[in-house]
């Protein structure tokens, strides 16, 4: 089903091989003794192994969208990630708005809203760069607007209790200060079972969902042999994605074997490009300096970027591809997104379990009509447990001194109850306070009071989190027990210590 006849507008396969293999090209001609030269100590040059941005936008279909005059205008989204700073790529003036960091950093000014580990740079680079760092630095969504919700600390920490207060957030604010957020990119997930219908993160993507905001989850990485999709991906009204590559022997793109299956029931939605794909990179960050074998450059332009993979790439190429077609359709409903995404994708010839409905094809949605549809699942409560959504992860600098339990980032206990009530009444946020940038500057969310200057959660469930030092990009003290970094590539799936949890936060690998 991979080739179709031109009258659709699906790229066939001859035509996505020479794309590919073209595109490739272009980008590792080198000229001797000059490029190679000029780039001397920016990684290793690209080569045919690696996706850029501007590959993986036409291997979806993007320069059809581009064409028609659809390239992200006037659309909003919100990254909940590590930050993002304006590298290469995302240097144009009012391209990142910083509006919330409610990550462990926030209490030191040098790094508050900044992305010292290097992933949300790099997942915004795919959504939206805007090519300021040369041609390889242009988004699937190049005008689209970036809303920098910080969450992940400079090692990656995060607790699921921040996901949640930064979901709500954006809920409550989707157009305050001028902001028009449509898409939620959340490249992130945790290893919880939990079923959908009571888990609090599983409804705070839905609140998002039903409030009119397209929300993108990663699937998860953890292969074939998953149990199922991680949390919150799980939830079946927003959109999971798995990751798929390029199979230069059989010509054409096949699911990843890293890429989290579904369970018959609960399959991803979509696949999109995830393995070995350079984005944007945040120079002496912590993936930078922990795996430096995964910079690259363009020998053309020396533009230096970062290469990973995982279902975190193929998640914010699919926001991107979302931003699209909002800016087509501006009254669509995430429904409709949802569905024009699914029924106009292509099948790689994978069980469902794998890839869904298929890879998107934004050359066909585009030309589609928008489907009159609404999704009719059982509503979640949330009324599960915060310590079950978790899974296994947990923040904290010990065993002995884990956040664990119904206590959340904020200090105060969490009810889920009373936090879903008011998550569904768009009232978990109140008493916000901005600054004159019209970033958050103080606030309660659930009932705790919020600083960007100060940490009010000093202590959790009696425990007080000592020998925790956020200072810049270190965490003095933390545990990386039960996680292996060889070389360039990380070897275990999951952080026991800390956690964005290893398979969704760092990806599958950088290298």
């Amino acid at each position: 089903m991979f080739g179709r006849s031109k009258t659709t507008l699906r790229l066939s396969t001859l035509t996505v091989a020479g794309v590919l293999a073209s595109a490739a090209a272009a980008s590792i001609v080198v000229l001797p003794g000059v490029a190679s030269a000029a780039c001397v100590g920016t990684g290793t040059a690209i080569d045919v192994a690696t996706l850029t941005i501007p590959t993986i936008a036409t291997a979806l279909g993007a320069p059809v969208a581009w064409a028609s005059g659809y390239q992200g205008q006037g659309i909003d989204v919100a990254v909940i990630d590590t930050g993002i700073n304006a590298v290469p790529g995302l240097a144009s003036a009012g391209k990142v708005v910083d509006a919330v960091d409610l990550s462990f950093d926030a209490p030191s000014t040098s790094v508050r809203y900044r992305d010292v580990h290097g992933h949300g740079t790099n997942m915004a680079g795919i959504i939206a760069g805007d090519g300021t760092g040369g041609a390889t630095t242009v988004g699937i969504a190049p005008k689209a607007r970036i809303i920098n919700v910080k969450v992940g600390a400079g090692d990656g920490s995060v607790d699921a209790s921040q996901v949640i207060a930064a979901l709500d957030w954006v809920v409550q604010n989707k157009t305050t200060n001028g902001r028009n957020v449509r898409v939620i990119n959340l490249s992130y997930d945790t290893d919880a079972l939990t079923d959908y219908r009571t888990d609090p993160l599983s409804l705070a993507v839905e609140n998002a969902w039903k409030a009119g905001i397209v929300v993108v989850v990663s699937g998860g990485n953890e292969g074939r042999t998953a149990p199922g999709l991680g949390n919150p991906a799980r939830n079946p009204f927003i959109i999971a994605v798995g990751g798929s590559t390029w199979d230069s022997t059989r010509l054409r793109f096949k699911v990843e074997k890293w890429s989290s299956v579904g369970d018959g029931i609960r399959n991803p939605d979509v696949v999109a490009p995830g393995d070995q794909v350079a984005s944007l990179r945040v120079p002496g960050s912590y993936l930078d300096t922990a795996y430096p074998a995964a910079r690259v450059y363009d020998p053309l332009t020396c533009t230096s970027m970062f290469r990973g993979s995982g279902t975190s790439q193929a998640a914010a190429a699919t926001s991107g591809a979302a931003a699209l077609l909002v800016q087509q359709r501006p009254t669509a409903t995430p429904d409709q997104i949802k569905a024009l995404l699914t029924s106009t994708a292509y099948a790689l010839g994978m069980p469902a379990a794998q890839q869904g409905n298929g890879m998107i094809d934004l050359a066909a949605a585009i030309g589609a009509a928008t489907p009159n549809t609404t999704q009719s699942f059982p509503a979640s409560s949330g009324s599960g447990t915060l310590e079950n959504a978790r899974g296994t992860f947990h923040v904290g600098t010990s065993a002995n001194d884990l956040l664990t339990g119904e206590y959340q980032a904020f200090k105060s206990k969490f009810t889920a109850s009373t936090w879903a009530t008011s998550s569904k009444a768009k009232t978990a946020w109140t008493n916000q306070t901005y600054d004159s940038a019209g970033r958050l500057a103080t606030g309660t969310w659930s009932g705790s009071s919020w600083s960007g200057s100060t940490w009010s959660g000093s202590s959790w469930s009696g425990s007080t989190w000592s020998g925790s030092s956020w200072s810049g990009s270190t965490w003095s003290g933390s545990s990386w027990s039960g996680s292996s970094w060889s070389g360039s590539t990380w070897s275990g799936s999951s952080w026991s210590g800390s956690s964005w949890s290893g398979s969704s936060w760092s990806g599958v690998g950088w290298r």
